[in-house]
Protein backbone atom coordinates (compact mmCIF):
# COMPACT_ATOMS: atom_id res chain seq x y z
CA UNK A 1 0.00 0.00 0.00
CA UNK A 2 3.17 2.43 0.98
CA UNK A 3 4.70 1.76 -2.58
CA UNK A 4 1.63 2.73 -4.52
CA UNK A 5 0.23 5.85 -2.26
CA UNK A 6 4.06 7.17 -3.25
CA UNK A 7 3.85 6.15 -6.45
CA UNK A 8 0.76 8.69 -6.51
CA UNK A 9 2.72 11.14 -4.88
CA UNK A 10 5.56 10.89 -7.61
CA UNK A 11 3.87 13.41 -10.08
CA UNK A 12 3.45 16.15 -7.30
CA UNK A 13 7.59 15.35 -6.18
CA UNK A 14 8.70 15.66 -10.38
CA UNK A 15 6.65 19.40 -10.58
CA UNK A 16 8.36 20.44 -7.14
CA UNK A 17 11.69 19.37 -8.02
CA UNK A 18 11.05 21.50 -11.66
CA UNK A 19 10.17 24.07 -9.62
CA UNK A 20 13.52 24.65 -7.74
CA UNK A 21 15.40 23.48 -10.86
CA UNK A 22 15.92 19.84 -9.60
CA UNK A 23 15.39 16.78 -11.41
CA UNK A 24 13.32 14.11 -9.31
CA UNK A 25 15.64 10.68 -10.04
CA UNK A 26 14.23 8.53 -7.72
CA UNK A 27 12.11 8.05 -4.87
CA UNK A 28 11.55 4.77 -2.62
CA UNK A 29 10.65 3.70 0.88
CA UNK A 30 12.68 1.38 2.22
CA UNK A 31 12.51 -0.49 5.54
CA UNK A 32 15.94 -0.54 7.76
CA UNK A 33 15.32 -2.29 11.27
CA UNK A 34 11.72 -1.11 12.58
CA UNK A 35 11.95 2.07 10.71
CA UNK A 36 10.47 3.01 7.16
CA UNK A 37 12.30 5.97 5.61
CA UNK A 38 11.41 7.77 2.58
CA UNK A 39 14.30 8.61 0.34
CA UNK A 40 14.20 10.99 -2.40
CA UNK A 41 16.73 11.44 -4.54
CA UNK A 42 17.54 14.93 -6.67
CA UNK A 43 19.94 16.05 -8.91
CA UNK A 44 20.78 19.10 -11.13
CA UNK A 45 23.52 19.81 -13.84
CA UNK A 46 26.66 19.99 -11.76
CA UNK A 47 25.67 18.06 -8.57
CA UNK A 48 23.48 18.63 -5.74
CA UNK A 49 24.51 20.69 -2.71
CA UNK A 50 23.98 19.94 1.17
CA UNK A 51 21.85 23.66 0.93
CA UNK A 52 19.90 21.89 -2.66
CA UNK A 53 18.66 18.92 -0.04
CA UNK A 54 17.41 20.95 2.59
CA UNK A 55 15.56 23.34 0.45
CA UNK A 56 13.45 20.30 -1.63
CA UNK A 57 13.34 18.96 2.23
CA UNK A 58 11.48 21.88 4.03
CA UNK A 59 9.50 22.20 0.29
CA UNK A 60 8.07 18.40 0.26
CA UNK A 61 7.51 17.41 3.56
CA UNK A 62 3.45 19.12 3.35
CA UNK A 63 3.63 16.65 0.42
CA UNK A 64 4.68 13.86 1.41
CA UNK A 65 3.03 13.91 5.33
CA UNK A 66 0.25 11.18 4.38
CA UNK A 67 2.61 8.30 3.84
CA UNK A 68 3.55 5.54 5.62
CA UNK A 69 7.38 6.40 7.11
CA UNK A 70 9.30 7.72 10.11
CA UNK A 71 12.15 9.42 8.57
CA UNK A 72 12.60 11.84 5.41
CA UNK A 73 15.54 11.80 3.29
CA UNK A 74 16.69 13.92 0.64
CA UNK A 75 19.80 13.35 -1.07
CA UNK A 76 21.98 12.79 -3.74
CA UNK A 77 21.47 9.64 -6.02
CA UNK A 78 25.60 9.94 -6.32
CA UNK A 79 28.35 9.39 -8.58
CA UNK A 80 27.41 5.97 -9.59
CA UNK A 81 23.48 6.42 -9.57
CA UNK A 82 21.76 3.68 -10.88
CA UNK A 83 20.06 4.31 -14.83
CA UNK A 84 16.37 3.97 -14.64
CA UNK A 85 14.69 5.96 -17.42
CA UNK A 86 15.52 5.82 -21.30
CA UNK A 87 16.82 9.73 -20.76
CA UNK A 88 19.59 8.16 -18.06
CA UNK A 89 20.59 5.67 -20.75
CA UNK A 90 20.64 8.43 -23.30
CA UNK A 91 22.44 10.83 -21.33
CA UNK A 92 25.57 7.89 -20.38
CA UNK A 93 26.18 6.27 -23.54
CA UNK A 94 29.35 5.22 -23.90
CA UNK A 95 30.23 5.40 -20.11
CA UNK A 96 31.38 2.43 -18.26
CA UNK A 97 28.16 0.90 -16.55
CA UNK A 98 27.72 -2.40 -14.35
CA UNK A 99 25.04 -4.50 -15.30
CA UNK A 100 23.41 -6.90 -12.33
CA UNK A 101 20.85 -9.37 -13.66
CA UNK A 102 18.14 -11.04 -11.71
CA UNK A 103 18.94 -14.21 -13.42
CA UNK A 104 22.93 -15.61 -14.70
CA UNK A 105 23.51 -15.72 -18.20
CA UNK A 106 26.17 -17.55 -19.29
CA UNK A 107 26.65 -18.46 -15.38
CA UNK A 108 26.82 -15.24 -14.37
CA UNK A 109 24.94 -12.03 -13.10
CA UNK A 110 27.41 -9.19 -13.01
CA UNK A 111 28.79 -7.54 -16.05
CA UNK A 112 30.97 -4.75 -16.78
CA UNK A 113 31.20 -2.59 -20.11
CA UNK A 114 30.28 0.41 -22.14
CA UNK A 115 26.91 1.19 -22.40
CA UNK A 116 25.84 0.86 -25.89
CA UNK A 117 22.19 2.31 -24.90
CA UNK A 118 18.39 0.93 -24.33
CA UNK A 119 16.26 0.12 -27.14
CA UNK A 120 13.19 -1.15 -27.84
CA UNK A 121 13.57 -2.72 -23.92
CA UNK A 122 16.98 -4.35 -24.92
CA UNK A 123 19.98 -2.91 -22.45
CA UNK A 124 23.96 -3.55 -24.78
CA UNK A 125 27.34 -2.75 -23.64
CA UNK A 126 30.57 -3.75 -25.13
CA UNK A 127 32.27 -5.54 -23.23
CA UNK A 128 35.83 -6.98 -23.43
CA UNK A 129 34.35 -10.61 -24.55
CA UNK A 130 32.37 -8.67 -27.20
CA UNK A 131 28.95 -6.97 -27.32
CA UNK A 132 26.11 -8.23 -24.93
CA UNK A 133 22.53 -7.53 -24.93
CA UNK A 134 20.22 -8.13 -22.10
CA UNK A 135 16.30 -7.58 -22.25
CA UNK A 136 15.41 -4.26 -19.45
CA UNK A 137 13.21 -7.13 -17.70
CA UNK A 138 15.64 -9.41 -16.75
CA UNK A 139 18.56 -6.24 -15.13
CA UNK A 140 18.12 -5.59 -11.54
CA UNK A 141 20.34 -2.63 -11.69
CA UNK A 142 22.14 -0.68 -14.15
CA UNK A 143 24.81 1.68 -12.38
CA UNK A 144 27.50 4.29 -13.74
CA UNK A 145 31.18 2.99 -12.63
CA UNK A 146 33.24 5.66 -11.49
CA UNK A 147 36.74 5.41 -11.94
CA UNK A 148 38.97 8.02 -10.22
CA UNK A 149 42.65 8.05 -11.11
CA UNK A 150 45.35 10.33 -9.71
CA UNK A 151 44.94 13.52 -11.95
CA UNK A 152 41.28 13.75 -10.81
CA UNK A 153 43.00 13.57 -6.84
CA UNK A 154 45.02 16.25 -7.60
CA UNK A 155 42.48 19.02 -9.06
CA UNK A 156 42.47 22.17 -6.95
CA UNK A 157 39.71 22.94 -4.48
CA UNK A 158 36.84 24.92 -6.39
CA UNK A 159 35.99 26.51 -1.94
CA UNK A 160 32.73 24.77 -2.33
CA UNK A 161 30.98 22.79 -0.05
CA UNK A 162 31.41 19.07 0.37
CA UNK A 163 28.63 16.35 0.22
CA UNK A 164 28.88 16.25 4.01
CA UNK A 165 28.30 20.02 4.59
CA UNK A 166 31.41 21.00 5.60
CA UNK A 167 33.79 23.66 4.16
CA UNK A 168 36.68 21.88 1.82
CA UNK A 169 38.78 24.99 1.98
CA UNK A 170 40.34 23.38 4.98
Amino acid sequence: MAQSDLNRTIPALEKLAQEHAFELVDAEIAREGASRYLRIYIDKPGGITLDDCEIYHRAVSPLVEHLDFDFLEVCSPGLDRPLKRQKDFDANAGKKVEVRLYKPQDGQKAFEGKLTGLSDGVLTIETAGGSRSFAAKDVSLCKLIVEIDEDDLNQPDDGGEDVNGGDTNG
